[in-house]
């Protein structure tokens, strides 16, 4: 999977879970101020990523840092290039 595509894929995923529209899946869209996600979903978040990546990463100290969908992004690219 390319990196656009990792990229695409964590939005479809975040947009059904969330019941986002991609007009609001702008890289610098924050979690809690611009998309309304509060720390239960970020817990959820947590469960479709790992679920769908193959990775874990609850105990991730990098995790709790992801304020913007942009983080995400980076966040899970650069666990797919551990892999």
């Amino acid at each position: 999977m390319t990196d656009p595509e990792v990229i695409q894929h964590v939005n479809d995923l975040l947009a059904e879970e969330f019941e986002l529209t991609f007009d609001q899946m702008r890289p610098e869209a924050l979690f809690k101020e611009d998309l309304e996600l509060d720390s239960l979903d970020a817990v959820d978040m947590v469960i479709i990523l790992e679920q769908a990546f193959k990775f874990k990463i609850k105990k991730n100290e990098a995790f709790k840092r992801i304020r913007s969908l942009n983080d995400l992004h980076k966040f899970v690219l650069e666990k797919k290039k551990e892999l």
